[in-house]
């Protein structure tokens, strides 16, 4: 059985801020899931990303430049009208293939607190990826969770949600943000 809930043990770790150099880095690809001090990253990104009420959580946002993310949607005070699903840990993902459609979404991160933006992302994707035990998987995503994978993604890239933006228009306060959803 995977377990995808961290034990209480797990420290939370420190995640990196817009303008630190290292969330700009490019991840390297997991050679072996077997992994121990993988297997308790994994825990540790579980605990980090839930305390912070994150929805996804990549490992070079916490300084680990290595290809692995967290797709967690949950409602939450920062997304509360996100679909509930088990968190998903994924090694090396990878974009098969995208719907033509995008859609635009208000998006956050933990690494830019306060703001938000308006993000276009495919509106579906498919993705291949090792499980946390390294098995293969291929599996499609839609919506609000194919956004979040995509999000995540983007961090082994490199990038973040700014980058993505249309125009610096299309940015706002999370103040602001909060005031869209009342």
């Amino acid at each position: 059985m995977t377990q995808t809930h961290p034990s209480s043990n797990s420290p939370r770790l420190e995640i990196l801020q817009l303008g630190n150099p290292r969330l700009r880095d490019t991840a390297r690809a997991i050679a072996s899931s077997s992994d121990p001090a993988l297997q308790a990253l994994i825990d540790q990104l579980l605990v980090t990303m839930h305390a912070s009420n994150g929805v996804g959580i990549a490992a070079p946002q916490v300084g680990q430049p290595i290809c692995l993310v967290i797709v967690a949607s949950r409602p939450n005070p920062r997304y509360p009208d996100a679909p509930e699903m088990e968190p998903l840990p994924m090694l090396n993902p990878r974009l098969l293939s995208h719907s033509d459609e995008t859609l635009k979404g208000w998006e956050g991160c933990l690494s830019v607190p306060g703001i938000r933006g308006l993000v276009p992302r495919y509106r579906e994707i498919e993705v291949e990826y090792g499980d946390r035990h390294g098995n293969l998987r291929r599996q499609v995503f839609t919506d609000f969770v194919a956004r979040i994978v995509q999000h995540e993604v983007d961090h082994l890239k490199g990038l973040v949600f700014v980058d993505r933006v249309e125009t610096t228009r299309d940015l706002i306060t999370e103040q602001e943000y909060q005031k869209l959803l009342s």
